[in-house]
Order: C-alpha cells, then structure tokens, then sequence
C-alpha cells in the first residue's frame, strides 16, 4: 500500500438490511388476494404484475416491503421483483399522493399547451416532476404520452381522462383535488384514489355503484377514422376554444383531401399502380 493510498478516508456503507415483513393481518389479507390473483396464471411468475399492483394499492407505492413479499409468494428473488418494478413508471417507489396528475408533454400536447399546463401546475401546487404536495393530495408529473393525441392536451389522473386541457382549466382540476370537491372525467370511470385504482389494475372488479357502466367506449374524435373508412364525411369534433361547434355539414358538402382517403390515381390504389420509379431527370 502506498502512503498516498493509506492516507486516503476510504467510506464504507453498510449493507442494506432485509425489508421488513408486513405486519401478520396485513400479510394474510395480502396472501389470500395474492392466491386469487396468481391461480389465473398458468405459470405463477406472470402474475408478478398484478401484484405490484396489489401491493401499491396497500402502500400506495411499491415498497421494499412489497417486493419482498411478491419475491415470495411467487418464488422469485428480490433482484427479479426489482427489475421489473423500476421498468415500469406506472409503479411508484416513494409514498405520493391520492391522486396521480400526468401531463402530456409528448409532441402534439406539448404544442397545444401541455408545456403550459405542466409549467402553471408546476408553479401553482410549488412541487417539480413527481412532486408530492404537503397535504398529501396531488403527485404531479410529465407524461411521454396517454394515447389520446385527438383530444390534446391531456391531463390524466389516477389514469382517467380529462381531455382538451388549458392551464386554467388544469388549474382548477386540482384545487378542487385538494379541496374534496367531486371531480368528473371526461370519459371513462368515475375517479377514484390512487390506492383504488390499484385494486383495480391488480385485477379485482370495481365495486362502486355504476363504475363499470360509467367506463364508456372511445370518443367522437377517436372514431374520425372508422367513418371515413366507411364512407362517411363526419363533421367537426372539436371546435376552436372559444367558439361554439360548427353545425354538421350537409350531405355531400364536404369535400375529402387527399390526405383522407385515397384517390383514384394515389400510389395506394391497387387499380392504378404508380409504375416504376426512375431516377431524377429520366
């Protein structure tokens, strides 16, 4: 050993000690869903899923408590419980909040004001990304994309939709959060905590009265594409903040561009095949 190496403080962390156990009624509540859960599965570790699940909607987030458990009832080591719950961001590995608000911040949201929103909500509840607020209520955060760029910008919480989405608007969403106050989503289920919505994810059937009658089916501007594919010439679905819908257009009165169906002579028409590609100036 050289001096310059024995002068040197070397820090040594301790080892992480096991998690601990849940506590014994805890565990046997957790155990009898988890033996529903799993008995669905062919092969008992592609039910690790739904138990982190099961486990987030004890803790409200998965835990070392909770990877322990599923390690064990499935027969997996903690490293491979691990792996997985870091993979998916709809796992959460610190406490937050009762209800999870995801901003779009994917292209077509981001430039229809979801950098707004995300910006305004940031500034107005004092928390950054995944930010819990004091009171516990509301865990903010930026999303790649909810898969509902026809109605950008979108606000999701616990996963429900709240479509076409203005800073005010968002602004409102979760002071009313915070407050107690009801909050309906645009489409779908009726909202609940984050806890909840857990259970449910985790494959154990929404119990509220109507929830499921509630959950509904795509919006008019989702289903653009299927009337065009059959012909249609559907009217504006949505109008311009502001403004009052357009009425609907009369039969025959709107016209298809080329970038709604393809045209007689388009590269796409089997019957009218664009022939073979030269090079510029043959």
């Amino acid at each position: 050993m050289t001096a310059q190496s024995s002068n040197q403080e070397v820090a040594l962390g301790m080892p992480q000690l096991p998690a601990p156990d849940y506590p014994a009624e805890v565990r046997a509540g957790l155990e009898a869903d988890a033996k529903e859960i799993i008995s669905r599965y062919p092969d008992s570790r592609s039910a690790l899923l739904p138990l982190l699940h099961l486990v987030q909607a004890e803790e409200g987030f998965v835990s070392r408590t909770g990877m322990r458990f599923c390690a064990e009832v499935l027969d997996l080591t903690t490293a491979e419980v691990t792996a997985v719950a870091t993979f998916y961001s709809m796992y959460r590995r610190r406490p937050s909040g009762d209800y999870q608000v995801g901003v779009c911040t994917n292209t077509l949201c981001a430039v229809m004001g979801g950098d707004a929103i995300y910006a305004e909500l940031k500034d107005h509840l004092g928390v950054g990304d995944q930010g819990t607020t004091d009171d516990g209520k509301v865990t903010l955060e930026h999303i790649e994309c909810n898969a509902a760029c026809d109605f950008a910008p979108v606000v999701m919480v616990n996963w429900e939709f709240f479509d076409n989405q203005t800073p005010q608007s968002a602004r409102s969403l979760v002071d009313d959060l915070r407050a107690g106050r009801p909050v309906e989503p645009t489409r779908g289920a009726p909202l609940c905590t984050f806890r909840e919505t857990a259970r449910i994810l985790a494959g154990f059937p929404d119990e509220r009265p109507g929830a499921v009658a509630a959950t509904g089916g795509a919006g008019p501007a989702s289903l653009v594409g299927l009337r065009l594919a059959k012909g249609e010439s559907p009217a504006r679905v949505v109008a311009p903040r502001g403004e009052a819908p357009e009425a609907p257009p009369q039969p025959g009165s709107e016209h298809l561009s080329s970038h709604d169906a393809p045209q007689p002579t388009a590269d796409s028409d089997p019957g009218h095949p664009s022939g073979p590609v030269t090079e510029e100036g043959e």
